[in-house]
């Protein structure tokens, strides 16, 4: 997470992680995987039949009628939507800021990325005019931009982007000739649920979008990798699938055994997987809104969160207190206030932000405790900010912005 300049070291294999929960392994799923660990037998590529029915009825449950046909499983979100992206084609159009691992995947593809600037409500959707005159501008100077990805739920900015936001961000889309990509790993992150509305692109365009589901957003740890790609319900989607599974299969990339059987036991969200999932975004929605409420008592920006376990901070308004501590970019404002806090602190300029902007992102998981047991009283506590070392997580993390003023 620290300068690379010098030692030579790219922004990818040194990248930060996504934030994690911090929280144990849920003793379900543990059983789970361990009654699947004798299993020698390989997935086949895109996955078997057991977690593609399971991925179609979690989809179900959220309004988009899917077939097995039309799915595909793969050891994480990386893995699968560089198969998706190697399998269209074109150069890819992003919100800026997005997160850190999606421009990496367009590059590696030897394609180009063109970032879109959001809209001031929301981060993980492009501004739809905005979108339109990149792209009209792309394609004039000889780029081939074919596909658009977003996301519902976002990282880095943990916003929701209101319905009629989204709508207009894909009849903009479709308007340009492009297919959505829509990242939603983390919309069952949603701090308040029944407060957030949640839509996905394949609602308003289901002959034009695929919709991405990392497990490790919310159902499963992030050392068992798995995801699932839904697939349009259409000759071309089917075309892509395929496409898709020449890639899984050309590059080995399949889910392990004992994984798949733990991604369908998640996917069908039994009561304990489920409420863990329920328990977790909204500690981590407490704890996020504190650490919202005293950025701005400091005099920092930032969106309020709506999901995730993070929270994206502007601290250019405290730019002449930062200087004084020798910060003048993200780059800086990285490592100096991930020392202060003991925390990985990812600046802006990772998630395609402007380098010269003072942004950074924030995880509440460390806020938690640091230790397992800690964090799991956290997750426990009728009132998780009475904890003392959540308590004091969150003292330090004001003190050290409020003494920038």
């Amino acid at each position: 997470m620290q300068r690379m300049a010098a030692e030579g070291r790219g922004p990818v294999r040194y990248g930060p992680p996504a934030p994690q929960p911090g929280l144990p392994v849920l003793p379900e799923l543990l059983a789970v995987l361990a009654a699947a660990a004798g299993r020698a037998a390989p997935e086949p590529p895109g996955g078997g039949e057991a977690v593609r029915e399971a991925a179609c009825r979690y989809w179900g449950r959220r309004g988009l009628a899917t077939a097995p046909e039309y799915v595909a499983a793969g050891p994480g979100a990386p893995g699968l939507l560089l198969a998706l992206l190697g399998a269209y084609g074109g150069d890819v159009m992003l919100p800026r800021p997005c997160p850190a691992w999606w421009t990496p995947q367009v590059r590696l593809l030897g394609r180009r990325a063109y970032h879109v600037p959001t809209p001031a409500e929301c981060g993980g959707i492009p501004d739809p005019y905005a979108l339109l005159e990149t792209v009209r501008r792309v394609r004039a100077e000889g780029g081939d931009p074919r596909i658009l990805l977003l996301s519902v739920a976002d990282d880095p900015t943990a916003t929701v982007p209101p319905p009629e936001m989204l709508h207009e961000a894909c009849e903009a889309a479709e308007s340009a000739g492009l297919f959505v990509v829509s990242d939603e790993s983390w919309r069952d992150t949603v701090h308040r649920p029944h407060d957030t509305l949640v839509l996905s692109p394949a609602e308003m365009l289901p002959d034009r979008a695929a919709v991405l589901v990392d497990l490790s957003g919310s159902l499963l740890p992030a050392g068992w990798p798995a995801a699932v790609v839904r697939f349009p319900d259409t000759p071309r989607g089917t075309w892509l699938r395929a496409r898709t599974l020449d890639v899984l299969t050309a590059t080995g990339a399949m889910v392990a055994g004992p994984v798949a059987g733990a991604a369908a036991h998640a996917l069908d969200e039994p009561d304990a997987v489920a409420g863990r999932a329920y328990a977790a975004a909204a500690l981590h929605g407490v704890v996020a809104a504190e650490a919202h409420r005293r950025l701005l008592a400091a005099g920092a920006l930032a969106r309020p969160p709506q999901a995730g376990r993070h929270l994206y901070a502007d601290l250019t308004p405290l730019r002449s207190g930062l200087a004084r501590q020798g910060v003048g970019d993200a780059m800086e404002l990285e490592d100096w206030l991930g020392g202060r806090l003991g925390a990985p602190t990812p600046g802006g300029q990772r998630f395609a932000d402007e380098l010269g902007a003072l942004r950074v992102r924030l995880s509440t998981g460390p806020l938690l405790g640091a230790t397992p047991e800690e964090r799991l009283a956290a997750l426990t506590a009728r009132d998780p900010l009475a904890l003392p070392h959540v308590r004091d997580s969150l003292e330090l993390l004001g003190s050290v912005l409020t003494g920038l003023a």
